[in-house]
């Protein structure tokens, strides 16, 4: 008898506002503005390497909501030479370099590492629309 309850930590209902902000920023940041991938496979040899971590600008071309097939609003194509992420026609995240825009608003994507790349060589233009972003940085 005679125990003292615990005794609680100041200020932790005053912090959960502020972290429940911060998370609901970084989720809004992940999933429409920037994003990290780890690249697999040696198609991007020597730029890209497995094991590489990938920045991602989600904005760069448009807007699109996470998992929509087109984009809401576009402002811009990607340029030749330019390292993007997209779905290949089979559904499969890719990073690829653009060699080029064709009729119809696709674009050539082609690997670095020409002989281990599954690219446009195998499967022909992609949509643009299946770009998820342009590779902003490296590490």
């Amino acid at each position: 008898m005679g125990e003292k309850p615990p005794e609680k930590k100041p200020g932790t209902r005053k912090e959960l506002p502020g972290l429940i902000a911060a998370l609901v920023v970084a989720t809004g940041m992940k999933l429409f503005v920037f994003d990290f991938m780890v690249a697999e496979g040696s198609s991007m040899n020597p730029a890209i390497g497995p094991g590489t971590v990938l920045l991602i600008n989600r904005l760069r071309y448009g807007f699109r909501l996470p998992g929509s097939q087109t984009y809401l609003v576009r402002w811009d194509m990607p340029a030749p030479g330019e390292v993007v992420v997209f779905y290949t026609p089979e559904g499969i995240v890719a990073v690829k370099r653009c060699a080029g825009l064709t009729e119809g608003g696709k674009f050539i994507a082609l690997g670095d590492n020409g002989a281990q790349s599954f690219d446009s060589r195998s499967y022909g233009p992609v949509p643009v629309d299946n770009i998820i972003g342009k590779v902003l940085g490296i590490k």
